[in-house]
């Protein structure tokens, strides 16, 4: 077992639940090749960090998660502009779109996914950072990496977890990632997704776990009715503040938790900077999608 990308005890039969009510195959066969046009299309025209526009990638990753059934639904604070590590709890497939509808970046992932069919090119030609968990040895070279992005005015964006969880359990955030932050000197932002059933509480129907394939997770998410996806941008982390990256690590878990949001509600305003929470104003740019997201309404 990699130290770097850890298993979590999670398995598809113990912890993820069945769809239930079908929308029937014909709509979820259409769905299913709505996300694999969507794919194949990425694959020619989205290769991020690379000339396109960061509100195009955005609508893109928008479109993934609405033609596999899902709402998105985004809360909280704008991420802030230049060098960021983004760093969230770790679900499903679902969360790399999700991210990118925060802010387009640079992702982190295992060698493994370079071999999967469609997503597999799709993550190669969008930049994805890829680590070998089989060569431990390399690790410090591709922080050092990391952290020359991030001082160059990039997004990378890591599930510190090292292993999808099936969203009612969460694991430890691995410290090695965060030593890019620390290095570069860039602010970490925090998301917490989570997913739910309309009116309803959390479900593991769009889990990715254990020995579970691909195709069955996309195809209990193509087939469930009344999905939504829930993303929190909690307030960025300064590095600053913290003597290290297992202090940094703890910050951002605790961030990423159910309570993390009410833990920075209840803080004084004045011991912000004490806990490293950044104080700078964000930049959005002016499409109708993050300006709906400063004015407090959800996505539909």
């Amino acid at each position: 077992m990699s130290a770097w990308l850890p298993s979590a005890p999670c398995t598809p039969r113990a912890c993820v639940e069945g769809t239930g009510s079908l929308t029937g195959v014909p709509r979820a066969v259409l769905r299913l090749l709505a996300v694999t046009a969507l794919l194949l299309a990425g694959i020619a025209l989205l290769p991020v960090g690379r000339g396109v526009p960061a509100a195009l990638v955005r609508r893109w990753s928008r479109a993934v998660v609405r033609a596999a059934g899902v709402r998105p639904r985004l809360t909280g604070a704008a991420a802030p502009d230049g060098g960021l590590l983004l760093v969230a709890n770790h679900i499903s497939w679902l969360d790399i779109p999700l991210l990118a509808m925060v802010r387009p970046a640079r992702m982190v992932a295992k060698t493994e996914i370079r071999r999967w069919p469609v997503a597999g090119p799709l993550a190669a030609r969008g930049g994805v950072l890829f680590i070998d968990r089989d060569r431990l040895r390399t690790l410090p070279g591709t922080v050092d990496h990391i952290a020359g992005l991030l001082r160059s005015g990039a997004a990378v964006g890591v599930f510190p977890e090292g292993s999808t969880w099936c969203g009612r359990a969460q694991g430890t955030f691995r410290r090695a990632v965060f030593q890019a932050a620390l290095d570069a000197g860039v602010p970490v932002q925090p998301l917490r997704i989570r997913y739910r059933l309309t009116g309803g509480a959390t479900t593991t129907i769009p889990a990715f776990v254990g020995d579970d394939s691909l195709l069955a997770s996309v195809w209990r998410v193509v087939t469930a009715r009344g999905l939504v996806a829930e993303v929190e941008v909690r307030p960025a982390l300064c590095p600053g503040p913290h003597a290290d990256r297992r202090s940094l690590a703890r910050a951002a878990q605790a961030r990423t938790g159910p309570d993390g949001a009410a833990s920075v509600r209840v803080t004084a305003t004045n011991r912000r900077e004490e806990i490293g929470i950044c104080p700078f104003p964000v930049q959005w740019g002016g499409d109708s999608e993050t300006r709906s997201r400063l004015e407090g309404r959800a996505m539909p």
